[in-house]
């Protein structure tokens, strides 16, 4: 079957945001103006689209990206010289709609990493909150285009001004208005485009018809402002313009021309503004969409590694090039089991192919495919470049796999996702649950990244890890609902970890010998710190064959299966460079199993002498709250070992911006509410690892060994 939309008139997007933005509520207008939803769905009866999960819709938040596809078919004025015309062209959007809970960043993380472009909503009150930041560097990160939306301009205490410099100030000094909202609060109406210079309102009982008119005397000096700022702007970032501008030669298809290749360069930000709850603004919003975020052809070829030669290759955003894709999501549906969301960079995937996972090596057989709307399929014949779908019915992928030609293979880059800061305690109610729990944790690992399975190595207790306790929280609750098993939890527990502070030296060596042939393994490491965040590294300096090269994966499986057991209270060790750099063999007796020994004897030894400590996860954390209540907030905060960074004014309250160990932070939002007679709020998330302080360092070694015993 042909390509129906071609690449130019492609758009792969996602809506990101902090909690409460208004994420999901565009989401529901978008589908409902491109004519996918024939009713418009809220979040607060529960009837979205995209929040498809019992537990999304019950707690009124996106847990899961959810993927859709609509259709929109432009509709707007175009003004030239001697005319006014309607113009139209037919595009297709894939959106994700994403969560703006920081638990759940890891879907924001691995979203952005296939989708070409993004809109930023912005609470029209708050302007830029915590996790609005969070996901705007997550954008930067992967070179996304974007524009923002700024909504909930009608509610009480809204200020699109207040919204505009919070950005300019937190954000980017690159960001623009586009429209210019008319009236704000309860009296906000309708808004100006500042392209077209011309009122825009939206009629009907959805605000489905939109309807241009001129714009009144008493806006015409606003308006004329705010797009003098506009074009001053673009004349900035693109000589062409400039020329035009100070010419006074420039149509308004000049403007889009240069809005558009100012947003593909990454240094300009156009900005839309409206209230999507209340059905203003939404179209002009889509119009930005096809106008000026990117399709596939328009960002740089994909890049990655040739695994038969190990050089830099890449792949051009075409049907014709060879087939690869990467695979950003995995989701065991109850239906039809496993569903791989994939990205198709190049080529086509089509039912009955064979492809290479070039991640693991295998060759596998694409039996059916499916486009995704939220939580139903519509199974097709084809994926093309630039498409997002997904393979139904593959057990094996995992997030991060590249699928390639098996002729033609490549491996892109993969997706890095952080590990857990909190560790809960599950076990199985019945003999029953016992025997189903393996299974279906494991289905929850698979799909999510940042959710972890573990044995402790002291009690035997499984412990299930993640990055908050809603997260944990939301995964029990799946177990019991999706999988049918119950479970008992254990107070949830801090993710230490371990690392060195200066050089150790130490030796390794394993030998065996009770008749016939032994065992013999003998190594030298050396351990030094590396920068907080770097992991693990491992270096071969062995020279002259001392230990042959087939046993040196031995011996960094046996220092990275003992850096996961630590030294000091049996966490991971993290954070440290090792160097393997002398040794010894015997031609007969030496082994895998015996180098591998020796290495993590050696390790362990090295560690002890390199002054090892503990690291505590700290978090970063905001808190709002009314003025009255400040100075009790900043006392309790202050109690937990709280660094206070910044208190600030955001509208009608104060906020708190600190870093507190996590430790410290269990239990928090009930006390933030007892303090502000529920007015409160928070939002947390994980900054980085920092040395725990030795008086409750000494204290967490001491429990762990007696529980040890």
């Amino acid at each position: 079957m042909p390509r129906i939309y071609p690449l130019e008139k492609t758009r792969n997007i996602g809506i990101i945001a902090h909690i409460d933005a208004g994420k999901t509520t565009t989401t529901e207008r978008i589908l409902y103006y491109t004519g996918i939803s024939y009713k418009i769905g809220e979040v607060h009866e529960g009837t979205t689209v995209t929040d498809w999960m019992p537990q999304e819709r019950e707690r009124g938040i996106t847990i899961t990206s959810a993927a859709v596809t609509c259709f929109w078919t432009q509709s707007y004025l175009k003004k030239t010289e001697d005319k006014e015309e309607k113009i139209k062209g037919e595009y297709k959007i894939n959106i994700v709609d994403t969560p703006g809970h920081v638990d759940f960043t890891a879907e924001v993380e691995r979203s952005l990493r296939v989708l070409d472009g993004a809109v930023v909503v912005f609470d029209g009150v708050q302007g830029v909150e915590a996790q609005s930041e969070t996901v705007w560097y997550q954008a930067d990160k992967y070179k996304v285009p974007r524009i923002c939306f700024i909504n909930k301009l009608d509610r009480i205490g809204a200020d699109f001004e207040f919204c505009l410099k919070s950005i300019e100030e937190r954000l980017t000094k690159d960001a623009v208005l586009l429209t210019l909202p008319i009236g704000q609060e309860e009296h906000f109406r309708g808004v100006i485009d500042l392209i077209l210079m011309k009122e825009v309102y939206f009629e009907g009982d959805k605000g489905e018809k939109v309807v241009y008119k001129d714009i009144d005397s008493s806006l015409q000096k606003e308006a004329e402002k705010w797009r003098e700022i506009l074009l001053e702007k673009l004349a900035e970032r693109n000589e062409e313009f400039m020329e035009k501008y100070f010419s006074h030669s420039f149509t308004v298809e000049d403007i889009r021309q240069a809005i558009r290749r100012a947003t593909l360069n990454y240094n300009f930000i156009p900005i839309f503004v409206g209230s999507a709850l209340n059905n203003k603004g939404i179209q002009l919003l889509l119009d930005g969409v096809v106008d000026f975020l990117p399709s596939p052809l328009d960002l740089p070829a994909p890049k990655g590694i040739d695994p038969l030669t190990n050089q830099t290759i890449e792949r051009k955003p075409i049907d014709e090039e060879p087939f690869s894709a990467l695979v950003f999501k995995i989701q065991v549906d109850p239906y039809v089991g496993t569903l791989s969301y994939l990205r198709v960079y190049s080529g086509t995937l089509k039912t009955g192919m064979t492809v290479l996972n070039t991640t693991t090596g295998e060759n596998l057989r694409v039996g059916r495919i499916a486009r995704m709307h939220a939580n139903n399929r519509e199974e097709i014949e084809e994926l093309f470049a630039g498409d997002i779908g997904a393979i139904v019915g593959v057990k094996t992928l995992k997030t991060g796999d590249t699928l390639s030609d098996p002729k033609k293979p490549i491996v892109y880059e993969k997706i890095e996702f952080a590990e857990p800061v909190i560790w809960m305690k599950v076990e199985p109610k019945t003999k029953t649950d016992q025997e189903k729990m393996g299974l279906a944790i494991k289905a929850l690992v698979d799909e999510d990244p940042t959710f972890k399975l573990t044995q402790d190595p002291d009690t035997g207790d499984t412990l299930i890890g993640g990055m908050g306790e809603l997260h944990l929280e939301i995964k029990v609750d799946r177990l019991k609902r999706e999988f049918n098993v119950e479970v008992n939890v254990g107070k949830p527990q801090v993710a230490y970890l371990e690392t060195v502070t200066k050089e150790g030296v130490a030796e390794g060596k394993y030998i065996r010998q009770s008749g016939g042939r032994g065992q013999y393994g003998h190594v030298w490491l050396k351990v030094e710190p590396l920068e907080r965040g770097k992991g693990f590294e491992f270096i071969n300096a062995i020279k002259g064959g001392i230990i042959p090269d087939n046993f040196i994966p031995s011996v960094e499986k046996g220092v990275k299966e003992a850096i996961e057991k630590g030294v000091l209270a049996g966490y991971p060790i993290r954070d440290i460079r090792v160097t393997l750099f002398d040794g010894s063999y015997h031609e007969v007796d030496s082994s895998d199993i015996a180098f591998k020994i020796a290495g993590a004897i050696a390790l362990q030894e090295a560690v002890k002498q390199a002054n090892p400590i503990l690291l505590e996860p700290i978090m970063k954390v905001e808190v709002v709250i009314p003025q009255e209540f400040l100075g009790d907030v900043t006392g309790d905060l202050s109690s937990r070992r709280a660094k206070i960074e910044e208190i600030f004014d955001r509208g009608m309250t104060k906020v708190i911006r600190a870093k507190v160990p996590l430790a410290e932070m269990f239990g928090y939002v009930t006390v933030l509410r007892s303090l502000t007679q529920g007015r409160g709020t928070s939002i947390m998330e994980f900054y980085n690892y920092e040395p725990l302080p030795l008086v409750l360092a000494e204290n967490i070694i001491g429990n762990r060994r007696v529980n040890a015993k």
